[in-house]
């Protein structure tokens, strides 16, 4: 983040470049989408263009914030050089907003922290051989296990399997809903978080995508906790 900041910062080199307006708004949506990359890389389209929409909104909104705080109370300017005009109110403002603010992105943090905490790096091996690298999510809700070898099940989205074809194993299920038969199969080894697993386990096949952004797999408490 601090490396993107700095990207960021660049761009203040554009004052002294001629170009046209066309130019410059390429140039700072390059810069962005540069920051973005560099500070969480590219997981998919959607949870880009969120990050994207976030930068600019919080963008324009302390921009704005900054700008009529001084133009109005602290600086005047002649072209591109401010000047101090008085009482800089801003540092009053920040000395009182400070303690509010840093509160503030602590508790954030910290909810952000457990909220990824429960997010894993999973490699599933198929029967075939062939090796999917995939995000998980540890879903504390999940309590599925087969009832023929009490297997623990772990849940992937139906269109991940696109030209794989398992054999499938049909388990017993009870959902909100009614009770159904999941389709689940085997799989050859599964690494989570760079550790094999060596409990067996089945994988389910969901036909709705999650709702948790970035997931491929809902994982089971009893392949991470070893409970």
């Amino acid at each position: 983040m601090i490396i993107a900041s700095l990207i960021g910062g660049l761009s203040i080199l554009s004052l002294f470049i001629k170009m046209s307006s066309f130019e410059l708004f390429i140039l700072k949506v390059f810069i962005s989408v540069v920051m973005i990359l560099v500070s969480f890389g590219f997981k998919n389209l959607k949870i880009f263009m969120i990050n994207m929409v976030y930068l600019y909104l919080l963008s324009i909104i302390l921009g704005g914030f900054l700008y009529l705080i001084n133009d109005t109370f602290s600086y005047r300017n002649t072209g591109l050089i401010f000047f101090n005009n008085g009482f800089s109110i801003n540092l009053f403002i920040v000395i009182l907003a400070s303690p509010i603010m840093i509160f503030l992105y602590i508790r954030q943090a910290r909810i952000q922290k457990n909220e990824l905490s429960n997010y894993y790096e999973v490699n599933i091996t198929f029967l075939n051989g062939i090796t999917k690298h995939l995000t998980g999510f540890l879903d504390t809700g999940n309590n599925l296990y087969d009832p023929y070898k009490k297997r623990p099940i772990i849940i992937i989205n139906k269109s991940l399997l696109k030209g794989y074809n398992p054999k499938i194993i049909f388990v017993p299920c009870v959902t909100v809903k009614d009770r159904t038969m999941l389709k689940c199969f085997k799989i050859k080894k599964i690494i989570i978080n760079g550790k094999k697993i060596k409990d067996e386990c089945l994988v389910g096949i969901s036909d709705n995508k999650f709702e948790i952004d970035g997931v491929d797999l809902l994982l089971h408490k009893k392949i991470i906790k070893g409970e």
